[in-house]
Parts: C-alpha cells; sequence; structure tokens
C-alpha cells in the first residue's frame, strides 16, 4: 500500500456558485449538519484504509527569503489516506461531500513518496 496525501480545496468563487452566502440561516445550518453527518460516515467507512485524520486548514502564512507574509490560497483541509494506487486513492473521493454538499472546489491527491537517499 502506498500513501497519499487529499487536500481539500476550495475558493471564494466555488463558495459563491455555491449560493451559500444567500443561503437563509437555517438552510445553511442544516446543510452543514447534512455535510458533517456524510462527512462523517465517508471518515467511519474508510477508517481501515486512514492514515491520518487530518482536518480543516486555518489562515495561511508564508515564509521565503524576504520574511513571513499573509496569504491566501484554496488549501481547506486534508486527509491522508492509504491505497494501491493514485487512482484507486483518487476513486474514494468520488461524490465526497466536501463538494458534493459543502461549496468545496476538489479534493487533489498525491503520493507521499519517500525523501530521497533515505
Amino acid at each position: 500500500m502506498k500513501t497519499f496525501l487529499a487536500v481539500f480545496t476550495g475558493s471564494q468563487a466555488s463558495f459563491e456558485r455555491a449560493g451559500w452566502a444567500a443561503l437563509a440561516p437555517e438552510e445553511r445550518q442544516r446543510r452543514e449538519a447534512e455535510g458533517m453527518a456524510a462527512w462523517g460516515a465517508w471518515m467511519e467507512q474508510h477508517a481501515g484504509i486512514l492514515a491520518f485524520e487530518g482536518g480543516p486548514l486555518g489562515k495561511t502564512k508564508s515564509v521565503d527569503k524576504t520574511g513571513i507574509s499573509d496569504i491566501s490560497n484554496d488549501l481547506a483541509g486534508f486527509v491522508v489516506v492509504r491505497a494501491e494506487s493514485q487512482d484507486a486513492a483518487a476513486k474514494l473521493f468520488e461524490g465526497h461531500p466536501h463538494f458534493m454538499i459543502f461549496p468545496g472546489k476538489s479534493v487533489e491527491i498525491m503520493e507521499i513518496t519517500p525523501i530521497p537517499g533515505q
């Protein structure tokens, strides 16, 4: 089995396309509850292949040779899974609540490869 990082992405544009800002508070709470229940069910269904549960991501800082700055990106959360291949890992996220119920943009899956020379 290989290990894969799955990164949940979202953007202001995906949030707006989904119409979340225009929802009545009661409808938004209903959808959030539905989404969290579906997400929990997904996690439970895939518990055997979860290498790390991950979680939501907060605000981002960037560090480079000029210093530290606040930035914005599309990263919303992550989970680490085990699968036979990248395609198999990707299939785990088809129809995921992140973009089927919540206004998420996508889930990006990449293999965590060994550090060269180790």
